[in-house]
């Protein structure tokens, strides 16, 4: 069974400056019923990703800055949504 190449484009089309939409949507899910601790593992980069990630950018340097940039955007995102659900360290409700 053959591999298949992985393509990461040098411009990564994504846009890292309006990480509001992305929580936004998250809390929508949020408030239909879906759990914020499910949620928080769904926006969070794994640390098996990371360590990926981490293994490619030192392959092909010139990832590490998207790499890095999505990490930096995937934990504004978190933070965003926590301070939508009021996350305190302690199981929320919506009542």
């Amino acid at each position: 069974m053959a591999t298949m190449a992985q393509f990461v484009p040098t411009e990564v089309p994504l846009d890292f400056d309006v990480p509001q939409r992305e929580a936004a949507f998250f809390y929508g899910l949020f408030l239909r019923g879906h759990s914020a601790e499910q949620l928080r593992r769904d926006i969070e980069v794994p640390p098996a990703v990371l360590a990926k990630w981490h293994r490619e950018a030192e392959r092909e340097p010139e990832l590490r800055d998207i790499f890095s940039r999505m990490v930096e955007y995937r934990r504004h995102v978190l933070a965003i949504f926590d301070s939508l659900v009021g996350w305190d360290g302690q199981q929320q409700r919506v009542q």
